[in-house]
C-alpha cells in the first residue's frame, strides 16, 4: 500500500528522483566507461547524445502535458527508472551511445513534466516552490553521488549501481500518481498547443537567458574537478570536492532562494544570483590555491542555484494555462543548448589559451548575464 502524498510533496519526489539518477551517473561514470570499453572520444560522443535525446523530447513532452495533465508525470519518471539501467549494461561504445540517447530522452521528458507540475502547484497554492523543488534535485545529486561512491568502494559494478538507483526512482513514479483531485482539466480543442507552432518572443528571450545561466552551471559541473587537479595540482580526492561542493551549494542556495522570493522580485534575485555566480567563478579561476578555488566554486554554485528555477517559474507563470507545459518545454529546450555548448566551448578555449583563462571568461559571462537581467523586459505572471 502506497501512502498518499500531497501535490507539493509529489513535486519534490519527482525532482529528487531525477537528482538520484544523475548523482549516481556522475559517480559511476568511470565504471561505465570501463565496462563499455569506450575511449575518451567515444565517451564524449555518447555524452553528447544525452543532450540530443533531451532536446528531442522536451517540447513534445510539454505539448503532451498540456493535453493529458499530471497523469503523464509518473509515466516519464517510470521511463527513467527503466531506461536508466541501460548504460550500466552497455558492453560497447555503440551500446552506450544508444543507451544514453534513450536516457537523455527520458530525462528530458521528466525535466519538463516535473517543472510543469511545480509551476502548476506554485500557482495553485500561491507559495514559492520552484527553488525548493530544484533544491531537492541538487540535494539528491549530492547524496546519490556519495552513496554511489560507497557502493563502488564496496565492489559494486555499474549494473548494480543503476539497478539500485532505479528503486527510489520507481518509488517516486508510484507515489507521483495523480489521485483524481489534482484540479486539472484538459483545455478545449481550439486552445490545445501543437508541436510545431510559433514560439512567442518572450519565451525565446527567457530561454536564451537561461542558456547563459546553464552555460555557467555546466562549466563548473564538468570542469571543476579537472581544473583543481590539472591546474592547481590537487589530489584526486580533493578535486572530487569541486563538483560535490558545487552541488551542495546549489541545494543551499535554492533553499535560500525560496525564502528570498517572498521579499524580492524575480528580477532582483536573478541579478543578484548572476553577480554572485560571476564573482565566484572569477575568484575560482584566478585562485592560487585549491582552498581559494573551492571557496569560489561554492559562491559560484550559490549564485547559479537560483537562476534556472526562477527563469522556469517566470516562464510557466506568464503562460496561459492551456499551454503552460508547452512553454516550459520550449524554454527548457533553449536552456539545454547552453548546457550542451558551455563545457565544449570551455574546452576549446582551454586548448587555445589555458583553463584559467577559459573559466575566467565564464566569470565575465556571469556579469554580462546580470546586466541583461537588469535591462531585458521580463514577463509578468
Amino acid at each position: 500500500m502506497v501512502v498518499a502524498v500531497a501535490g507539493r510533496e509529489k513535486v519534490l519526489f519527482g525532482f529528487a528522483a531525477l537528482g538520484v539518477y544523475w548523482g549516481a551517473w556522475g559517480a559511476a561514470l568511470p565504471a561505465v566507461q570501463r565496462r563499455s570499453d569506450a575511449t575518451d572520444a567515444e565517451l564524449g560522443l555518447a555524452l553528447l547524445l544525452v543532450g540530443v535525446g533531451a532536446l528531442v523530447s522536451m517540447r513534445a513532452t510539454g505539448v503532451l502535458m498540456d493535453r493529458f495533465g499530471p497523469m503523464l508525470t509518473p509515466l516519464t519518471v517510470g521511463s527513467l527508472a527503466v531506461s536508466g539501467v541501460l548504460p550500466g549494461l552497455a558492453t560497447s561504445p555503440l551500446q552506450l551511445s544508444l543507451a544514453l540517447a534513450v536516457v537523455g530522452a527520458a530525462s528530458g521528458a521528466v525535466d519538463v513534466a516535473i517543472n510543469a507540475d511545480a509551476v502548476r502547484e506554485e500557482i495553485a497554492s500561491g507559495r514559492p516552490l520552484m527553488n525548493l523543488a530544484h533544491a531537492s534535485f541538487s540535494a539528491a545529486v549530492f547524496v546519490a553521488s556519495l552513496a554511489t561512491g560507497a557502493l563502488r568502494w564496496a565492489g559494486a559494478g555499474a549494473p548494480a549501481v543503476f539497478l539500485l538507483a532505479a528503486l527510489p526512482i520507481g518509488l517516486a513514479a508510484v507515489v507521483g500518481r495523480p489521485d483524481g483531485r489534482a484540479g486539472w482539466a484538459p483545455p478545449p480543442p481550439h486552445e490545445r498547443p501543437r508541436l510545431f507552432q510559433r514560439v512567442p518572443g518572450w519565451v525565446l528571450v527567457l530561454g536564451c537567458l537561461g542558456a547563459l545561466a546553464f552555460w555557467i552551471e555546466s562549466a563548473w559541473q564538468n570542469w571543476g574537478a579537472v581544473f583543481l587537479e590539472r591546474t592547481l595540482d590537487a589530489t584526486a580526492a580533493l578535486s572530487s570536492l569541486g563538483p560535490a561542493l558545487f552541488a551542495a551549494s546549489m541545494a543551499a542556495g535554492r533553499l535560500a532562494g525560496t525564502r528570498l522570493l517572498r521579499r524580492w522580485s524575480e528580477r532582483r534575485l536573478l541579478v543578484a544570483g548572476s553577480l554572485i555566480a560571476g564573482a565566484g567563478t572569477a575568484v575560482a579561476a584566478a585562485a592560487p590555491t585549491s582552498a581559494i578555488a573551492l571557496a569560489g566554486i561554492v559562491f559560484a554554485g550559490a549564485g547559479c542555484s537560483v537562476l534556472a528555477p526562477t527563469i522556469l517559474g517566470l516562464a510557466g507563470g506568464a503562460a496561459a494555462r492551456s499551454e503552460r507545459a508547452t512553454v516550459i518545454g520550449s524554454t527548457t529546450t533553449l536552456m539545454y543548448l547552453g548546457f550542451l555548448l558551455g563545457p565544449a566551448v570551455v574546452g576549446v578555449l582551454a586548448d587555445v589559451a589555458d583553463l584559467r583563462i577559459s573559466l575566467g571568461t565564464v566569470g565575465v559571462l556571469g556579469i554580462l548575464l546580470a546586466f541583461l537581467f537588469l535591462v531585458v523586459p521580463l514577463p509578468r505572471r
